[in-house]
Protein backbone atom coordinates (compact mmCIF):
# COMPACT_ATOMS: atom_id res chain seq x y z
CA UNK A 1 0.00 0.00 0.00
CA UNK A 2 2.99 2.09 0.70
CA UNK A 3 4.65 1.58 -2.40
CA UNK A 4 1.11 2.67 -4.41
CA UNK A 5 0.86 6.08 -2.41
CA UNK A 6 4.38 6.81 -2.93
CA UNK A 7 4.11 6.35 -6.44
CA UNK A 8 4.13 9.38 -8.70
CA UNK A 9 -0.06 10.13 -10.37
CA UNK A 10 1.62 10.50 -13.58
CA UNK A 11 3.42 7.32 -13.31
CA UNK A 12 0.38 5.13 -11.97
CA UNK A 13 -1.36 6.24 -14.74
CA UNK A 14 0.74 5.92 -17.59
CA UNK A 15 1.42 1.94 -15.91
CA UNK A 16 -2.21 1.28 -15.65
CA UNK A 17 -2.70 2.03 -19.25
CA UNK A 18 0.28 0.00 -20.00
CA UNK A 19 -1.22 -2.98 -17.91
CA UNK A 20 -4.37 -3.07 -19.95
CA UNK A 21 -2.59 -1.96 -23.03
CA UNK A 22 0.95 -3.58 -23.68
CA UNK A 23 2.72 -0.43 -24.58
CA UNK A 24 6.07 -2.18 -22.93
CA UNK A 25 5.70 -4.80 -25.38
CA UNK A 26 6.52 -2.24 -28.49
CA UNK A 27 10.11 -1.71 -26.59
CA UNK A 28 12.16 -4.79 -27.46
CA UNK A 29 15.56 -4.27 -29.45
CA UNK A 30 16.24 -3.06 -32.78
CA UNK A 31 19.47 -2.56 -34.43
CA UNK A 32 20.96 1.22 -34.63
CA UNK A 33 21.03 1.06 -38.52
CA UNK A 34 17.32 1.26 -38.43
CA UNK A 35 17.16 4.61 -36.57
CA UNK A 36 17.02 6.89 -39.50
CA UNK A 37 14.73 8.47 -42.65
CA UNK A 38 15.71 5.57 -44.81
CA UNK A 39 14.38 3.15 -42.48
CA UNK A 40 10.98 5.48 -41.52
CA UNK A 41 9.58 5.59 -44.79
CA UNK A 42 7.07 3.14 -44.57
CA UNK A 43 6.08 5.37 -40.98
CA UNK A 44 5.37 8.38 -43.90
CA UNK A 45 3.62 6.58 -46.38
CA UNK A 46 1.39 5.02 -43.14
CA UNK A 47 0.83 8.63 -42.29
CA UNK A 48 0.02 9.64 -45.26
CA UNK A 49 -2.42 7.11 -45.88
CA UNK A 50 -4.30 8.15 -42.75
CA UNK A 51 -4.33 12.02 -44.17
CA UNK A 52 -6.03 10.59 -47.53
CA UNK A 53 -8.51 8.81 -45.05
CA UNK A 54 -8.99 12.11 -42.83
CA UNK A 55 -9.34 14.72 -45.60
CA UNK A 56 -11.32 11.97 -47.91
CA UNK A 57 -14.20 11.26 -45.03
CA UNK A 58 -14.16 15.20 -45.02
CA UNK A 59 -14.55 15.79 -48.71
CA UNK A 60 -17.07 12.61 -48.95
CA UNK A 61 -19.59 14.81 -47.04
CA UNK A 62 -20.06 17.01 -50.19
CA UNK A 63 -19.40 14.98 -53.23
CA UNK A 64 -21.89 13.36 -55.21
CA UNK A 65 -20.38 10.34 -56.97
CA UNK A 66 -23.33 10.73 -59.73
CA UNK A 67 -21.95 11.62 -63.43
CA UNK A 68 -24.69 15.03 -63.83
CA UNK A 69 -23.76 16.22 -60.06
CA UNK A 70 -20.14 15.12 -59.38
CA UNK A 71 -18.31 18.23 -60.98
CA UNK A 72 -21.16 20.45 -59.45
CA UNK A 73 -20.80 19.07 -55.79
CA UNK A 74 -16.87 19.41 -56.50
CA UNK A 75 -17.16 22.67 -57.15
CA UNK A 76 -19.64 23.52 -54.28
CA UNK A 77 -16.34 21.23 -52.01
CA UNK A 78 -13.68 23.91 -53.53
CA UNK A 79 -15.73 27.40 -53.34
CA UNK A 80 -18.29 26.78 -50.31
CA UNK A 81 -17.45 24.26 -48.13
CA UNK A 82 -16.16 24.78 -45.43
CA UNK A 83 -11.75 23.65 -45.28
CA UNK A 84 -12.96 21.94 -48.69
CA UNK A 85 -10.09 23.64 -50.80
CA UNK A 86 -7.45 22.98 -48.14
CA UNK A 87 -8.65 19.36 -47.51
CA UNK A 88 -8.84 18.72 -51.71
CA UNK A 89 -5.59 19.89 -51.53
CA UNK A 90 -4.05 18.15 -48.79
CA UNK A 91 -5.48 15.30 -50.21
CA UNK A 92 -3.82 15.63 -53.54
CA UNK A 93 -0.41 16.32 -52.18
CA UNK A 94 -1.09 13.27 -49.68
CA UNK A 95 -1.81 11.12 -52.61
CA UNK A 96 1.70 11.69 -54.32
CA UNK A 97 3.83 11.82 -51.23
CA UNK A 98 1.72 8.21 -50.52
CA UNK A 99 2.91 7.02 -53.68
CA UNK A 100 6.62 8.50 -53.79
CA UNK A 101 7.29 7.20 -50.17
CA UNK A 102 6.02 3.98 -50.82
CA UNK A 103 8.63 3.56 -54.02
CA UNK A 104 11.43 4.82 -52.13
CA UNK A 105 10.81 2.46 -49.36
CA UNK A 106 10.73 -0.47 -51.68
CA UNK A 107 13.98 1.01 -53.14
CA UNK A 108 15.39 0.93 -50.18
CA UNK A 109 14.40 -2.64 -49.22
CA UNK A 110 15.73 -4.03 -52.52
CA UNK A 111 19.25 -2.07 -52.42
CA UNK A 112 19.42 -3.33 -49.12
CA UNK A 113 18.19 -6.73 -49.63
CA UNK A 114 15.55 -6.64 -46.81
CA UNK A 115 13.76 -8.74 -49.00
CA UNK A 116 15.56 -11.80 -48.32
CA UNK A 117 14.96 -15.13 -46.69
CA UNK A 118 12.90 -15.36 -44.39
CA UNK A 119 11.08 -11.81 -45.53
CA UNK A 120 10.17 -12.75 -49.11
CA UNK A 121 6.56 -13.27 -48.78
CA UNK A 122 6.69 -9.64 -47.02
CA UNK A 123 8.22 -8.05 -50.13
CA UNK A 124 5.09 -9.69 -52.14
CA UNK A 125 2.70 -8.32 -49.67
CA UNK A 126 4.71 -4.82 -50.67
CA UNK A 127 4.08 -5.20 -54.06
CA UNK A 128 0.25 -6.12 -53.33
CA UNK A 129 0.24 -2.60 -51.52
CA UNK A 130 2.05 -1.09 -54.04
CA UNK A 131 -0.86 -2.02 -56.49
CA UNK A 132 -3.65 -1.16 -54.22
CA UNK A 133 -1.90 2.38 -53.83
CA UNK A 134 -1.94 2.65 -57.38
CA UNK A 135 -5.26 1.88 -57.54
CA UNK A 136 -6.32 4.01 -55.18
CA UNK A 137 -4.60 6.73 -57.09
CA UNK A 138 -6.24 6.04 -60.76
CA UNK A 139 -10.13 5.87 -58.65
CA UNK A 140 -9.38 8.84 -56.92
CA UNK A 141 -8.21 10.92 -60.21
CA UNK A 142 -11.33 9.82 -61.88
CA UNK A 143 -13.45 11.32 -58.81
CA UNK A 144 -12.36 15.13 -60.47
CA UNK A 145 -14.85 14.36 -63.12
CA UNK A 146 -12.84 16.98 -65.95
CA UNK A 147 -11.42 16.14 -69.39
CA UNK A 148 -8.71 13.42 -67.70
CA UNK A 149 -10.79 11.62 -65.89
CA UNK A 150 -13.17 11.20 -68.37
CA UNK A 151 -10.35 9.55 -70.49
CA UNK A 152 -9.17 7.71 -67.68
CA UNK A 153 -12.56 5.90 -67.15
CA UNK A 154 -12.40 5.60 -71.05
CA UNK A 155 -8.83 3.71 -70.64
CA UNK A 156 -10.74 1.71 -68.06
CA UNK A 157 -13.53 0.33 -70.11
CA UNK A 158 -11.22 -0.28 -73.07
CA UNK A 159 -8.74 -2.40 -70.71
CA UNK A 160 -11.53 -4.03 -69.39
CA UNK A 161 -12.94 -5.17 -73.13
CA UNK A 162 -9.29 -6.20 -73.42
CA UNK A 163 -9.69 -8.66 -70.37
CA UNK A 164 -13.08 -9.66 -71.33
CA UNK A 165 -14.83 -11.83 -68.96
CA UNK A 166 -11.90 -11.46 -66.08
CA UNK A 167 -12.53 -7.34 -66.80
CA UNK A 168 -16.49 -7.58 -66.53
CA UNK A 169 -16.40 -5.53 -62.72
CA UNK A 170 -14.22 -2.32 -64.58
CA UNK A 171 -17.23 -2.70 -67.49
CA UNK A 172 -20.36 -0.39 -67.39
CA UNK A 173 -21.89 -3.65 -68.25
CA UNK A 174 -21.37 -5.18 -64.43
CA UNK A 175 -24.27 -3.13 -63.52
CA UNK A 176 -26.77 -1.01 -65.82
CA UNK A 177 -28.25 0.72 -62.90
CA UNK A 178 -25.35 2.47 -61.01
CA UNK A 179 -23.16 4.22 -63.39
CA UNK A 180 -19.10 3.43 -63.64
CA UNK A 181 -18.30 6.67 -61.66
CA UNK A 182 -20.17 5.79 -58.58
CA UNK A 183 -18.43 2.42 -58.49
CA UNK A 184 -15.47 3.63 -58.79
CA UNK A 185 -16.46 6.16 -55.90
CA UNK A 186 -17.19 2.82 -53.68
CA UNK A 187 -14.16 1.04 -54.25
CA UNK A 188 -11.90 4.14 -53.51
CA UNK A 189 -13.81 4.87 -50.57
CA UNK A 190 -14.43 1.29 -49.19
CA UNK A 191 -13.19 -1.83 -51.36
CA UNK A 192 -9.33 -0.36 -51.69
CA UNK A 193 -9.18 0.95 -48.58
CA UNK A 194 -9.98 -2.42 -47.17
CA UNK A 195 -7.79 -4.57 -48.68
CA UNK A 196 -5.30 -1.91 -48.15
CA UNK A 197 -5.75 -2.06 -44.29
CA UNK A 198 -5.73 -5.62 -44.19
CA UNK A 199 -2.51 -6.00 -46.47
CA UNK A 200 -0.67 -3.60 -43.88
CA UNK A 201 -1.75 -4.87 -41.32
CA UNK A 202 -0.22 -8.59 -42.94
CA UNK A 203 2.97 -6.45 -43.56
CA UNK A 204 3.45 -5.22 -40.04
CA UNK A 205 2.74 -8.87 -38.11
CA UNK A 206 5.94 -10.19 -40.88
CA UNK A 207 8.14 -7.22 -39.86
CA UNK A 208 7.51 -8.10 -36.10
CA UNK A 209 7.71 -11.74 -36.87
CA UNK A 210 11.19 -11.93 -38.71
CA UNK A 211 12.49 -8.84 -36.92
CA UNK A 212 14.20 -5.79 -38.90
CA UNK A 213 16.72 -6.85 -41.74
CA UNK A 214 20.48 -6.83 -40.42
CA UNK A 215 22.61 -3.82 -41.35
CA UNK A 216 24.21 -4.11 -45.51
CA UNK A 217 26.25 -2.40 -45.21
CA UNK A 218 28.29 -3.86 -42.46
CA UNK A 219 30.80 -5.05 -44.71
CA UNK A 220 31.39 -6.57 -47.73
CA UNK A 221 30.24 -10.02 -46.33
CA UNK A 222 27.56 -9.32 -44.48
CA UNK A 223 24.65 -11.88 -44.89
CA UNK A 224 21.10 -12.49 -43.38
CA UNK A 225 22.61 -14.13 -40.75
CA UNK A 226 24.55 -11.63 -39.31
CA UNK A 227 22.32 -10.24 -36.53
CA UNK A 228 23.85 -11.61 -33.84
CA UNK A 229 26.53 -8.95 -31.96
CA UNK A 230 24.59 -5.74 -33.96
CA UNK A 231 24.40 -2.91 -31.60
CA UNK A 232 20.71 -2.43 -30.59
CA UNK A 233 20.92 0.34 -27.88
CA UNK A 234 17.52 1.32 -29.18
CA UNK A 235 13.64 0.55 -29.28
CA UNK A 236 11.43 -0.51 -31.41
CA UNK A 237 9.01 2.44 -29.27
CA UNK A 238 12.10 4.12 -30.00
CA UNK A 239 12.43 3.65 -33.68
CA UNK A 240 8.71 4.98 -33.64
CA UNK A 241 9.51 8.24 -32.27
CA UNK A 242 12.24 9.04 -34.75
CA UNK A 243 10.00 7.85 -37.39
CA UNK A 244 6.75 10.17 -35.97
CA UNK A 245 9.72 12.71 -35.88
CA UNK A 246 10.13 12.13 -39.94
CA UNK A 247 6.17 11.70 -40.40
CA UNK A 248 5.69 15.29 -38.83
CA UNK A 249 7.86 16.61 -40.86
CA UNK A 250 6.28 15.06 -43.72
CA UNK A 251 2.86 16.29 -42.76
CA UNK A 252 4.33 19.60 -42.63
CA UNK A 253 5.35 19.77 -45.50
CA UNK A 254 2.11 18.81 -47.06
CA UNK A 255 0.29 21.57 -45.56
CA UNK A 256 2.55 23.87 -46.98
CA UNK A 257 1.88 22.33 -50.16
CA UNK A 258 -1.44 22.48 -49.48
CA UNK A 259 -1.66 26.18 -48.70
CA UNK A 260 0.73 27.65 -51.63
CA UNK A 261 0.12 25.34 -54.36
CA UNK A 262 -3.48 24.11 -55.06
CA UNK A 263 -4.59 20.84 -56.44
CA UNK A 264 -5.86 21.62 -60.81
CA UNK A 265 -9.26 21.05 -61.61
CA UNK A 266 -9.12 20.41 -65.37
CA UNK A 267 -11.52 21.63 -67.57
CA UNK A 268 -15.68 20.30 -67.70
CA UNK A 269 -15.40 16.65 -69.35
CA UNK A 270 -16.34 16.42 -72.96
CA UNK A 271 -16.75 12.37 -74.42
CA UNK A 272 -15.26 11.38 -77.51
CA UNK A 273 -11.95 13.46 -77.77
CA UNK A 274 -8.59 12.88 -75.91
CA UNK A 275 -6.37 15.80 -75.04
CA UNK A 276 -5.08 14.57 -71.49
CA UNK A 277 -2.22 12.94 -69.84
CA UNK A 278 -2.72 11.19 -66.99
CA UNK A 279 -0.31 11.82 -63.19
CA UNK A 280 3.43 11.17 -63.30
CA UNK A 281 3.11 7.23 -61.97
CA UNK A 282 1.51 6.17 -65.01
CA UNK A 283 3.15 8.26 -67.63
CA UNK A 284 5.89 5.39 -67.93
CA UNK A 285 3.34 3.02 -69.35
CA UNK A 286 1.32 5.90 -71.40
CA UNK A 287 4.62 6.27 -73.35
CA UNK A 288 4.41 2.54 -73.83
CA UNK A 289 0.91 2.67 -75.03
CA UNK A 290 1.49 5.39 -77.43
CA UNK A 291 3.93 3.30 -78.64
CA UNK A 292 1.88 -0.18 -79.09
CA UNK A 293 -1.57 0.85 -78.66
CA UNK A 294 -3.97 0.64 -76.25
CA UNK A 295 -2.71 -3.46 -75.04
CA UNK A 296 0.78 -1.53 -74.14
CA UNK A 297 -0.76 -0.23 -70.59
CA UNK A 298 -1.95 -3.62 -70.02
CA UNK A 299 1.10 -5.44 -70.95
CA UNK A 300 3.64 -2.80 -69.05
CA UNK A 301 1.32 -2.54 -66.09
CA UNK A 302 2.12 -6.81 -65.90
CA UNK A 303 5.79 -6.71 -66.95
CA UNK A 304 6.36 -4.05 -64.21
CA UNK A 305 4.75 -5.93 -61.45
CA UNK A 306 6.31 -9.53 -62.66
CA UNK A 307 9.81 -7.80 -62.07
CA UNK A 308 8.91 -6.46 -59.35
CA UNK A 309 8.05 -10.31 -58.03
CA UNK A 310 10.81 -11.88 -59.38
CA UNK A 311 13.18 -9.76 -57.09
CA UNK A 312 13.40 -12.42 -54.72
CA UNK A 313 13.92 -15.33 -57.04
CA UNK A 314 16.58 -13.59 -58.78
CA UNK A 315 18.50 -12.03 -55.93
CA UNK A 316 18.31 -15.13 -53.43
CA UNK A 317 22.20 -15.69 -52.42
CA UNK A 318 22.59 -15.19 -48.86
CA UNK A 319 24.69 -12.05 -49.50
CA UNK A 320 23.23 -8.20 -48.21
CA UNK A 321 26.07 -6.10 -49.26
CA UNK A 322 25.33 -3.93 -52.37
CA UNK A 323 29.09 -4.60 -53.71
CA UNK A 324 28.41 -8.79 -53.22
CA UNK A 325 25.24 -8.23 -55.80
CA UNK A 326 26.41 -5.62 -58.29
CA UNK A 327 24.68 -7.50 -61.34
CA UNK A 328 21.49 -7.86 -60.27
CA UNK A 329 21.22 -4.20 -58.37
CA UNK A 330 22.80 -2.94 -62.48
CA UNK A 331 19.96 -5.08 -63.93
CA UNK A 332 17.55 -3.54 -61.68
CA UNK A 333 18.78 0.17 -62.26
CA UNK A 334 18.92 -0.05 -65.39
CA UNK A 335 15.36 -1.16 -65.76
CA UNK A 336 14.21 2.04 -63.30
CA UNK A 337 16.13 4.30 -65.61
CA UNK A 338 14.36 2.64 -68.50
CA UNK A 339 10.82 3.36 -66.28
CA UNK A 340 11.93 6.63 -66.01
CA UNK A 341 12.93 7.39 -69.49
CA UNK A 342 9.55 6.37 -70.57
CA UNK A 343 7.51 8.55 -68.36
CA UNK A 344 9.98 11.67 -69.52
CA UNK A 345 9.02 10.94 -72.87
CA UNK A 346 5.41 10.80 -72.53
CA UNK A 347 5.42 13.92 -70.33
CA UNK A 348 7.23 16.24 -73.25
CA UNK A 349 6.29 13.50 -76.41
CA UNK A 350 3.09 14.61 -78.55
CA UNK A 351 -0.10 13.11 -77.13
CA UNK A 352 -1.26 10.33 -79.13
CA UNK A 353 -4.89 9.04 -79.89
CA UNK A 354 -4.91 5.70 -78.01
CA UNK A 355 -9.26 4.96 -78.51
CA UNK A 356 -10.08 5.63 -81.60
CA UNK A 357 -12.16 8.70 -80.46
CA UNK A 358 -10.07 11.17 -82.14
CA UNK A 359 -8.91 14.66 -80.73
Amino acid sequence: MAERSGAAPGRGFWRAIDERVGISGLKYHVPDHAQGLGYSLGAITLVSYLVLVVTGIWMGQFYNPIPDEARASLRYLLTSAPAGLFARNLHYWAANAMLLTALLHMLRVQYTGAFKRPREANWLVGIGLLALTIGLVFTGSVLKWDQEAVEGIAHNVEIANLLGGVGVWFSPSFSGSIPILTRLYIAHVSILPILLAALFAIHALLVKQHGLAPNALAGRDATTRATAGEPSRGTFLGHLGVAGLYSLIGLGLLVFLAVTVPAQLGPAPVEGIELTKPWWMFLPVFAVENAIGLGGLLWASVAIFLALALVPLLDRSSYLHPARRRAILLIYLVFAIVIVGLGIYAKVAPGADHLGMGG
